[in-house]
């Protein structure tokens, strides 16, 4: 066992290693453009990048999948032997050593980061859940993916994604923390425009990058504010005292934890990242990028303890955008929409129980959300791909009789989310639900009645997908094991995982509250009402309710309450129109202004100079000139160059002298 503590660095290596091979070898696995892949069996194919319009050595494309799906199973048993083996921190090297940076109190510090990784209770728990329910989504892609091209780019950006994700949640430093954060980022971005030549995919990957960027401004001006506190930004050389800059600290750290877990104002990038393939969306909603921002908080607990003003501001958010975003889910048509703002939502749950400091309640339904979201999200892929990419719930119906495997996996998932009493969503729900009615009556029925709301809109998506009559067009067939098998497996952590909520509190180093049987009843009655009242509504397999129609709140409530057209007319248009004209304004007024007042300028300066040259430098040549050539005039006449004129004047010379030697004589 000590070998898996002393190797802690094998758990990212071994997916950097697939990424690797893919992005270094994996073009080579095409010949040429003769001929497009088949078309995609859930209909995405068309709408791809340009390598996939590549015909692919068959011989090779099979071991794409099994490989890089391989390399996190690897990952899986390495993390599960370090954590059998006890807790460690290892230091790899040090990436930053004595870089100065001048304190906001004056003081000058030393900045030093090294690249190491803790394994602690907190971090075992992320890695096993990344790298477990990670290897079913890149096994379920398998299939899910056969028909696609660019299948080296999915499997490498899959792979990249848990590389960057397993470092943030490693990471024994908030600096390298924030290398996996920007590095999930990334992949994300990869990954949401995998079908790039599709502009909404591109699109969605652009707000998705974007927006992030928001957020993760906030959160490297906490480090900023965290390295002047504390001069260090080791997470055990930190030790947590009260100081005036805290809040500050704690407040930016809130702000990247917004973003990257879309909360509100920040949360209309997540639904738009539907558009990439269905298994990136089980793997970003359940397992990984939006969990980023609660496992931020979870890892400062000990700051966020010491500013409950901050938390206060987090219970705050996460109640509106928990409502909120159930509201949302509970009019959207499309499936995979659905399932998005209900991430949003339990998202928001989540925000509500790290507010009121419940952060191993916060962490406990990240692990049991993991397992039902992930199963959900296949289920909906496996639909999707049953129906040639079907995704309007109002075009399904009947599919229980066609597609058993699914029908049965996808329900239980959805009754856990929804908190049918005795599965995974009910007691981590209730776990939430416990601590924030010690904390805020007020603030547990925002989160009573987002359960409600959360029954009724699963029930709603079960009834409208698999009871009534089939509505579609389209031939509908069963997914391959290879898909129905991890739902299968995650279906067990869907109904057991909330069973281990008091020795994953021990496990936490936390103390589970006891269980209030009015809170407990409350939540069932609540699932139980929430499930009835879709199966009135829609029991029929269709249903006509102001949920499913185009008036004015249902059509404000699935767009996003007016959130995203808001950016977009503020932002995007504002940018482009009046903050565009105002920069095109300030081009034209002063850069080119100024562009052009230095070259009118330089060609004043140039006439001067130039007047200067010609009168002064070169007239004072010509002066010199004129004035040698005036001394040199006698001269001149006496060399003229002819020997005759030189003879006479020596004739003359020694006449001279003659008639003075005689003169001198007499």
């Amino acid at each position: 066992m000590k070998m898996f503590l002393d190797t802690l660095w094998m758990i990212p290596v071994f997916p950097l290693l697939g990424a690797a091979l893919m992005m270094l070898l994996g073009r080579h696995q095409y010949l040429d453009p003769q001929e497009a892949v088949g078309p995609a069996a859930h209909g995405h194919h068309h709408d791809g990048g340009h390598d996939q319009d590549l015909r692919p050595r068959q011989g090779l494309r099979w071991l794409i999948g099994p490989l890089c799906s391989g390399f996190v199973l690897l990952s899986f048993l390495w993390s599960l032997g370090a954590v059998l083996a006890g807790r460690r921190e290892q230091v790899l090297f040090t990436w930053v050593a004595g870089l100065p940076f001048p304190a906001f109190d004056g003081r000058m510090v030393q900045l030093t980061a090294d690249w190491g990784y803790l394994l602690d209770p907190v971090s075992a728990v992320m890695i096993l859940m990344v790298t477990g329910i990670g290897f079913l989504i890149h096994v379920y892609s398998i299939a899910y993916m056969a028909h696609d091209g660019g299948l080296y780019r999915y499997f490498g950006c899959l792979n990249l994604f848990v590389f960057f994700m397993l470092v943030l949640v490693m990471a024994n430093n908030y600096l390298l923390l924030f290398v996996g954060w920007e590095g999930v980022g990334l992949a994300s971005y990869l990954l949401i425009g995998f079908y790039f030549k599709r502009k909404t995919a591109s699109d969605a990957a652009m707000k998705a990058f974007v927006m992030n960027r928001v957020g993760d401004a906030g959160y490297l001006l906490g480090l900023l504010f965290l390295l002047s506190i504390f001069g260090t930004l080791r997470f055990t050389a930190i030790e947590a005292a009260a100081h005036p800059l805290l809040p500050w600290a704690t407040g930016l750290l809130l702000l990247g934890a917004v973003g990257k877990s879309a909360q509100i104002p920040l949360f209309p990038w997540l639904p738009d990242a539907m558009e990439g393939p269905t298994p990136v969306s089980a793997l970003m909603h359940a397992a990984t990028m939006v969990t980023a921002g609660v496992y931020l908080i979870v890892r400062a607990e000990p700051l966020f303890r010491l500013t409950p003003e901050v938390g206060g501001v987090a219970a705050g958010l996460g109640a509106a955008t928990a409502v909120a975003a159930a509201l949302m889910a509970l009019t959207q048509h499309d499936i995979k929409k659905v399932l998005a703002y209900s991430t949003v939502s339990q998202l928001g749950l989540m925000f509500l129980a790290l507010g009121v400091g419940a952060y191993w309640a916060a962490l406990f339904h990240v692990v049991t959300h993991a397992f039902f979201k992930a199963q959900l999200f296949l289920g909906a892929g496996s639909v999707i791909h049953a129906l040639d990419g079907e995704q309007d719930m109002r075009r399904m119906g009947g599919l229980r009789r066609r597609m058993p495997q699914t029908f049965r996996t996808m329900v239980l998932g959805a009754l856990a989310l929804a908190g049918w009493p005795g599965l995974a969503g009910f007691f981590s729900k209730d776990s939430i639900l416990t601590a924030v009615w010690a904390a805020s009556p007020a603030l547990f029925g925002a989160g009573l009645l987002t359960a409600l709301l959360t029954a009724f809109y699963m029930g709603r998506l079960c009834l409208l997908v698999f009871w009534g009559e089939y509505r579609g067009g389209r031939h509908v067939h069963e997914s391959p094991k290879r898909m129905t098998v991890p739902l299968w497996v995650l279906n067990l952590g869907s109904i057991g995982a909330g069973w281990f909520a008091a020795p994953f509190a021990g496990w936490l180093g936390a103390s589970a509250e006891p269980h209030s049987l009015g809170i407990m009843a409350a939540s069932g009655v609540v699932a139980v009402a929430g499930l009835g009242g879709a199966y009135r509504v829609y029991g029929g397999g269709a249903g006509h309710g102001w949920a499913d129609g185009e008036g004015g709140l249902a059509r404000w409530l699935r767009a996003g309450c007016g959130v995203d057209g808001f950016y977009q007319r503020a932002v995007v248009l504002g940018m482009a129109r009046g903050g565009g004209a105002w920069l095109a304004a300030w081009d034209r007024g002063v850069i080119d202004g100024g562009v052009d007042g230095a070259g009118w300028l330089g060609r004043r300066l140039g006439a001067i100079s130039k007047w200067s040259d010609t009168w002064i430098v070169d007239g004072a040549v010509r002066l010199t000139a004129f004035c040698v050539k005036a001394a040199s005039l006698p001269v001149r006449y006496l060399q003229s160059g002819m020997a005759q004129s030189y003879g006479l004047v020596i004739v003359l010379g020694l006449a001279a002298m003659a008639g003075w030697y005689l003169l001198r004589s007499a």
